[in-house]
């Protein structure tokens, strides 16, 4: 499958998909403030400012180089292997020239993929809040933003090996990631684990083996005004995403933003519940990435199945939510203050597969599966061994003093907060 072919794309299309892509930035902004209310109001200043500079960094690095690795032009970089050919990157221009002249669903791809870089880099962003240098963070999106998303988006977008599965394995179907799923939140999980793999967690936090100290969000209004913000900007972009990448006609966009929303819906309910039953009453923070990861899981699925299967899919992610916060902090000693690496890794995989298991495809399970795997198989310890490089060169972790003082009073010499006093916490006594 290559979802760039040549196919009629009417200019009332062009004019609706620019439309819904106008809009879809009010879910990087819904996902800048999320990030920033669940940290600390020390770093609150830091947070938000490093959501622009990160955003700056990775789409300055997808137009310079990323873009011709994302394109899907022809004459791509192929090599063959037991017989089949393996498209991995594609071989377009440097500079984005020649974006002028390119047909009116390319420029529209393009743009697509700008949107979901700057997306994309603020999920790691967000999992090394309070701790990681605002340096350390754009040298993190500019590698995205050059090397790994464009990997992606070519395999999945742009006519890779991933969307060519039909062909090569007989599967039946092609990778299919009408949101980004895979291309910007899978991607953004993963990342974010390495990321607090390298950086460890924030001072005190695990005072003990199996124990963990409760480090609340400062600004829980922020978090969810970003969830409703967030929300029309996601209703948008897999608008957008089933226009382009899954060649859905006009009519069928309001079957895609229905499961949007009903997956959204499902999750926070199943959140909800899952949270008042564990805690007797409902934890506002947690309902909030439940509401993400309803989003999330829609953004591979929701073009594809009918609305009862986004129900479900929905509350399957919500439900999943809190349990794989505790399982990340108690078990596993991971400390991601945003919950990103549930909201957007677990939540996107668990779309990419529910697609699989509903979509009325012969295959597409199949081609789901070999998807969530290259991703967890490939672009993990690629992440992992890229971010530990940077590590020592622009060290992400910023020192004890630095982390006691605020990130926004160490990087920024201010506060965001200069007309409350901000405490000490226990663990620097």
């Amino acid at each position: 499958m290559t979802p760039l072919a040549p196919m009629p794309f009417p200019e009332s299309s062009f004019a609706l998909t620019l439309g819904l892509l106008m809009l879809a930035p009010l879910a990087i902004a819904g996902i800048a403030l999320v990030n920033t209310g669940l940290g600390r109001s020390r770093s609150a200043m830091q947070s938000l400012l490093g959501s622009l500079v990160v955003i700056s960094t990775a789409v300055i690095a997808f137009a310079i180089v990323g873009s011709a690795i994302a394109s899907g032009t022809g004459g791509d970089h192929v090599f063959h292997l037991a017989g089949k050919m393996w498209n991995w990157a594609g071989a377009g221009p440097l500079f984005l020239n020649g974006l002028g002249a390119a047909s009116a669903r390319m420029q529209l791809a393009v743009l697509f993929e700008l949107l979901s870089v700057a997306l994309v880099v603020l999920i790691p962003w967000g999992s090394g809040a309070d701790r990681v240098r605002l340096p350390a963070g754009a040298a993190v999106a500019a590698i995205m933003g050059a090397v790994a998303f464009p990997l992606v988006a070519h395999w999945t977008w742009g006519g890779g090996w991933l969307g060519q599965l039909d062909a090569n394995f007989s599967t039946g179907a092609g990778f299919l990631d009408g949101g980004g799923a895979a291309a910007i939140h899978a991607l953004g999980g993963v990342s974010g684990l390495a990321i607090v793999w390298i950086a460890g967690p924030r001072k005190g936090k695990f005072p003990r083996e199996g124990l963990s100290t409760a480090m609340p969000g400062h600004n829980v209004v922020y978090v969810l005004l970003g969830c409703l913000i967030a929300l029309v900007g996601w209703l948008a972009w897999n608008m957008a995403g089933s226009l382009l990448w899954l060649n859905a006609a006009p009519g069928q966009l309001v079957n895609t933003a229905v499961n949007t929303l009903l997956s959204a819906a499902a999750a926070l309910v199943a959140t909800f519940a899952v949270t008042r039953i564990r805690f007797g009453k409902p934890d506002a923070s947690l309902c909030a990435n439940g509401w993400l990861s309803g989003l999330v899981t829609s953004s591979a699925c929701a073009g594809l199945v009918t609305p009862m299967d986004a129900l479900f899919t929905g509350l399957v992610a919500g439900a999943m939510t809190p349990l794989l916060v505790e399982l990340f902090e108690l078990a596993l000693s991971i400390d991601d203050p945003s919950g990103a690496i549930g909201v957007h890794g677990a939540a996107g995989l668990w779309g990419l597969v529910a697609a699989g298991i509903f979509a009325p495809r012969d295959g597409q399970f199949a081609a789901q599966l070999m998807g969530v795997s290259a991703l967890l198989g490939l672009m993990l310890p690629l992440m992992y061994f890229a971010f530990w490089i940077v590590n020592h060169i622009f060290p992400f972790r910023v020192d004890s003093d630095g982390e006691r003082l605020g990130m926004d009073l160490h990087e920024l010499g201010g506060n965001a907060y200069p007309e409350f006093v901000v405490h000490r916490d226990e663990s620097y006594r």
